[in-house]
């Protein structure tokens, strides 16, 4: 069943800036009503006055996707947030990226920090706050190709990549821990972005893929859950 963004109660993480912050401009857009989280919530300015232009619609709020007692902290302050509603939408997006890797330096230090943002981070956070979420609610891990086993084709961003495999794993479990409440968990691709990560050569424009990623989110059905798609629709190889 085809779902509208508009009116629902959504959780982005890593919202203050690139693609985070423009899938939290187009939920707003939408009438939907954020919780819109980042490290540090004092500077992220952007979001502030957002907050400002939407009132009770959008609220920052802290989130270091890689800590557990921060996760701990978020869910205790949600219902506060929510006015005791369920979420309809969680979008795991916060991310990191080290540059430069290079085989034989490659350092253990970055390898960890990707696996607690990308995989660790998203699960525990999911589970978390899973008590929240509506039944027939929305998980979505915004993942990357450059995640996908198949389509590798070259030695590229190890950090990035392995931590993002293992994000469609979690995928998959959250998947079906959580299908019996119909919450459908899904891995999406945005497409190769032109934000602080993607760099400037990308190709597509935060608010593009934004913009496409919500529709498929809006299109997801029951039987999607569990797959790992692109900011199309696509489907793609794990």
């Amino acid at each position: 069943m085809e779902r509208d963004a508009n009116a629902q109660r959504c959780l982005v993480t890593g919202a203050n800036r690139g693609l985070g912050l423009a899938l939290v401009r187009q939920l707003l857009a939408r009438g939907g009503r954020v919780i819109a989280t980042c490290r540090q919530p004092g500077k992220a300015t952007v979001l502030n006055v957002l907050a400002g232009e939407y009132p009770g619609h959008l609220h920052v709020a802290p989130l270091d996707v890689a800590e557990p007692t921060s996760h701990a902290a978020l869910a205790l302050e949600l219902p506060l947030l929510t006015d005791g509603e369920p979420l309809d939408l969680l979008v795991n997006n916060a991310g990191v990226l080290h540059g430069g890797e290079r085989y034989g330096s490659v350092q253990a230090v970055d390898l960890e920090a990707s696996f607690r943002t990308h995989a660790a981070g998203p699960f525990l956070l999911t589970q978390r706050v899973s008590p929240l979420l509506a039944d027939a609610a929305r998980v979505v891990n915004i993942s990357s190709e450059l995640g996908s086993i198949a389509l590798r084709r070259e030695f590229r961003s190890p950090s990035y990549a392995i931590g993002k495999a293992a994000q469609n794993m979690a995928t998959v479990l959250l998947s079906h821990a959580l299908r019996t409440r119909g919450i459908v968990v899904v891995a999406l691709h945005p497409g190769w972005v032109r934000t602080d990560m993607g760099g400037a050569s990308a190709p597509l424009d935060p608010q593009a893929s934004a913009a496409a990623l919500l529709e498929v989110i809006a299109g997801l059905r029951a039987e999607d859950s569990g797959t790992f798609l692109d900011w199309q629709g696509n489907t793609l190889p794990w």
